[in-house]
């Protein structure tokens, strides 16, 4: 007789978490943004994570790079359309423990209507419980990703005839979730 597995759900903490992306500006400097309102659930073999599936969605409209002229033009058509394609979604096709404490988790990205395969490079920052009793992980991901690939094709030159926006945009993920 075989053992079954039972499947243990961990929900994300927005409170300490974030969602960034990094992209440079000009090919000199790097512009940070926010998406400040998500969701995300990892179902996993107890405190395992490896086969773990793992779902997230953002809002669009939460984008912030502490600029409202910038927020603005990023949620118009001409990057995240926000309005016809309110959410960016991720959904795991594999986790893969990779070392100790670190995994590449593979998944489906979607923004606007397109979705491509993604690869996180994840780090089990560990497990802990809390003052009240709540069991936590807490992880770092990142990856790099085409912008162009997903629609978000809005570009512009210098006068010199440098690129405005990189292309090659870096998602990072730095997450706490909750054991339920």
């Amino acid at each position: 007789m075989s053992e079954v597995q039972t499947l243990t759900r961990w929900a994300i903490d927005p409170t300490h978490s974030e969602v960034q992306f990094k992209v440079k500006h000009l090919v000199i400097s790097t512009v940070t943004g926010n998406f400040n309102s998500f969701t995300a659930t990892v179902d996993a073999n107890g405190e395992d994570f490896e086969g773990a599936d793992v779902r997230f969605q953002a809002d669009i409209a939460s984008i912030s790079t502490n600029n409202e002229q910038r927020d603005g033009h990023l949620k118009s058509p001409d990057f995240f359309d926000a309005e016809k394609f309110p959410q960016m979604t991720f959904r795991s096709t594999s986790f893969i423990k990779t070392g100790e404490g670190t995994y590449d988790l593979s998944g489906d990205l979607t923004i606007k209507d397109e979705t491509h395969p993604v690869i996180l490079a994840v780090e089990l920052g560990g497990i802990a419980v809390d003052p009240y009793g709540q069991t936590k992980a807490g992880f770092d991901a990142s990856a790099k990703i085409s912008r162009k690939q997903f629609g978000l094709t809005w570009s512009a030159t210098t006068e010199a005839g440098g690129v405005v926006v990189s292309d090659e945009v870096k998602l990072l993920f730095s997450v706490q979730f909750v054991k339920q």
